[in-house]
């Protein structure tokens, strides 16, 4: 344990040498001082030899933390890029496989004594009554961030990577060499850039539509028997909105399993053919097209539509983030498949790592936020009409959420937690001036 020593002496001079005192840390005090200090003493020693005198009081306790003592909070200045992630490897779990696997071993002893799983809502199939007005609330917010997105489009050039998915919000592309397509060697890993869309901006992340999560797997023969809607909007609808078009059971007696086993689902019920067209109920749910439904507004508006947009961003993001803590969402560990419900489909539509080996079947595991409402990093530009961005300068460059960047280039205040990764406090030099940065 660290000790705390404080030294009364008048012949400090031996205290600097190394190894004096290793693993404690030294308090000098001369004798002529008088002062108290926070700690208490539990040993005391009187050394005396040639050219050392004094007295050693030692202690193993560390400096109280009361009420009135100050605490150093860290401000976050600069933070890390995102990391990229191989696609030579399986996603990391969000939960640890420890944990994972002493949760299955519980399970499995319960099942071999026959005792059924203690389930509560929603993993038993009923909704959770305080999560429905969040839902409801998240579905509205998701009409208003595509709505607002949509608009500021007209005014905010997007550009996107015709080889690649990465894509530049500013008036003109950027020239950092980090296009990973399949030309870019002929290209020198520039990117080639076209006119972007709402969907290049918000990544559209589908997911099928189930009226019954907890009924008969999805196969990959009957795949096209399912709808695909925006992944959010499944949540919303699972959590308890009825929205027409896609009716969803509301069982009101719980499930019943035994380990992995369904027991007891309350018998299949037939899915009831919607009254409506489905087209026209999820059109105002979905980007498809968005860009021709709403139209440009007044320039003098569009600051006012940037900031409700950011605003309906956040709250998706924090009404997902609630739904998904008690609502199950799997997503492929190697592909960008995502799947609401208790557990994935089998529909064998993975291309990605060694798919040959699982026979194109996903490799489904726990999902999270940025899975089902994915933030698509950019790069920050902090003057968009200026000089495009150079690979020489890379490494002072930010990033930040496309919608974000969107956003703020046209008018809307920015929240705090992304100005670090954005690095807006750091002055860009010229490329001469690079190579004596250190």
């Amino acid at each position: 344990m660290l000790q705390h020593i404080l030294v009364l002496t008048n012949t400090p001079w031996w205290l600097s040498q190394n190894g004096a005192f290793p693993g404690v840390v030294v308090y000098k005090k001369p004798l002529q001082w008088a002062y108290p200090l926070p700690l208490k003493f539990d040993h005391k020693y009187n050394v005396t030899g040639p050219g050392r005198q004094g007295t050693f009081l030692c202690t193993e306790r560390r400096h109280p933390q009361g009420r009135n003592s100050k605490k150093h909070e860290a401000v976050q200045q600069n933070v890390d890029l995102p990391l990229v992630l191989p696609k030579q490897k399986k996603k990391p779990y969000p939960i640890p496989l420890k944990k994972i696997q002493q949760a299955a071993k519980a399970d499995k002893k319960l099942a071999e004594v026959g005792i059924e799983k203690k389930l509560e809502p929603p993993k038993n199939g009923l909704l959770v009554p305080s999560l429905v007005p969040v839902a409801y609330e998240l579905l509205d917010d998701w009409k208003l961030f595509i709505k607002g997105l949509a608009q500021l489009l007209h005014f905010i050039p997007v550009h996107a990577c015709s080889e690649c998915s990465q894509i530049h919000v500013a008036q003109s592309g950027h020239e950092i060499q980090d296009c990973l397509g399949p030309t870019n060697s002929s290209r020198r890993s520039f990117h080639s850039w076209v006119k972007g869309s709402i969907n290049d901006v918000l990544i559209p992340i589908e997911s099928y539509h189930m009226y019954d999560p907890f009924g008969t797997r999805i196969k990959h023969e009957t795949r096209f028997n399912y709808d695909r809607i925006p992944a959010v909007v499944e949540l919303c609808i699972q959590a308890g909105v009825d929205l027409p078009g896609y009716p969803s059971r509301r069982r009101t007696k719980p499930i019943r399993m035994i380990g992995k086993k369904v027991i007891d689902i309350g018998g299949l019920v037939e899915e009831p053919r919607p009254s409506v067209d489905t087209n026209s109920a999820i059109m105002d749910l979905d980007t498809h097209r968005s860009f021709e439904r709403f139209a440009p507004p007044l320039e003098s508006e569009v600051p006012r539509i940037a900031q409700e947009t950011i605003d309906a961003y956040e709250k998706v993001k924090w009404g997902v983030t609630k739904l998904m803590k008690k609502y199950t969402v799997k997503a492929c560990g190697y592909c960008s498949e995502v799947h609401v419900g208790p557990w994935g489909h089998n529909a064998k539509l993975c291309g990605e790592f060694k798919h040959q080996w699982r026979d194109g079947k996903h490799g489904w595991q726990d999902a999270t936020v940025d899975e089902v409402f994915p933030p698509n990093y950019v790069w920050h530009v902090q003057d968009p009409k200026g000089t495009p961005l150079r690979s020489a300068l890379k490494r002072f460059y930010g990033k930040a959420p496309a919608v974000v960047e969107v956003c703020m280039q046209a008018g809307a205040q920015i929240p705090q937690k992304y100005k670090p990764m954005m690095r807006l406090d750091i002055v860009l030099p010229e490329s001469e001036e690079s190579r004596l940065v250190a």
